[in-house]
């Protein structure tokens, strides 16, 4: 296990929902931001599909809400959302132009994303991982939770988009509007089982409070309080990494662009 690289200035988090990041990655981002990093959120979606009984003309406003308020907790201030239908995401043309669009509009020299494979399961962990640290398993054992669709489609497709936002000669309209080749992006990170870890011991709490900040989509999801069902959540996925010396620890994969 080695320490995810930290010689960078800005990043952006690439995911397909609201939530996503704070499932995953936030504690890392409020360690980066507290390095004076800049970081900035670009999400597919608005998570207008994604609490039950509530109608996605108002359900994606008020998720957008909880993200930005989500965002402000670990110190980011620009967030970006695509437009794109929530549960409909494809990996085709369009999404790439967008996420192309998007790298170009932030020129970062790092892209995060969020874990593709098919399915996770409850004891995935960073020490299972292939040798590579690559994200290549597309089944897990029996006990495995199906990834979100949207998730696996999001995915991929970033790293396609790495390559296109590089390259002058596809989607050549973004150039003509304004937009020019942005080749600077040097590895694209996927928060998820991987080789390479961050210490976030002094950020959980930080993690804890940006999920909390979801508040409407937690309480949908059961009778648990918020903020048991945050915590619980964090301190699963910060949890210790075998090989790595940290209380608390977020993984990733690592891939050059």
């Amino acid at each position: 296990m080695r320490s995810l690289p930290e010689d960078w200035t800005r990043a952006i988090v690439v995911v397909a929902h609201p939530d996503d990041i704070e499932y995953g990655c936030a504690s890392a981002v409020a360690r980066w931001t507290d390095q004076g990093k800049d970081v900035r959120y670009v999400l597919a979606t608005s998570g207008e599909a994604g609490i039950a009984g509530l109608p996605p003309a108002q359900c994606g406003p008020l998720r957008e809400d909880e993200e930005r308020r989500s965002a402000a907790v670990v110190g980011v201030t620009h967030v970006e959302f695509l437009g794109h239908r929530d549960g409909q995401l494809e990996a085709g043309l369009a999404l790439r132009r967008d996420l192309a669009a998007a790298i170009r509009r932030h020129r970062p020299d790092v892209v995060v994303t969020m874990f593709f494979g098919h399915a996770w399961r409850p004891d995935d962990d960073a020490a299972d991982a292939p040798p590579d640290g690559g994200v290549s398993r597309q089944a897990l054992p029996d006990g495995g939770f199906v990834n979100s669709a949207d998730h696996r489609a999001l995915g991929v497709t970033v790293l396609d988009a790495v390559a296109d936002a590089a390259n002058e000669w596809i989607f050549p309209e973004l150039a003509e509007q304004g937009l020019a080749p942005w080749p600077g992006v040097h590895w694209i990170a996927v928060s998820g089982p991987g080789r390479y870890a961050v210490d976030v011991s002094d950020y959980v709490e930080a993690g804890v409070a940006s999920l909390e900040q979801h508040a409407r989509y937690l309480e949908a999801l059961g009778p648990e309080p918020v903020a048991v069902r945050a915590r619980d959540q964090v301190e699963a996925v910060t949890r210790r990494r075998r090989g790595f010396d940290a209380e608390h620890a977020v993984t990733f994969a690592l891939y050059r662009a």
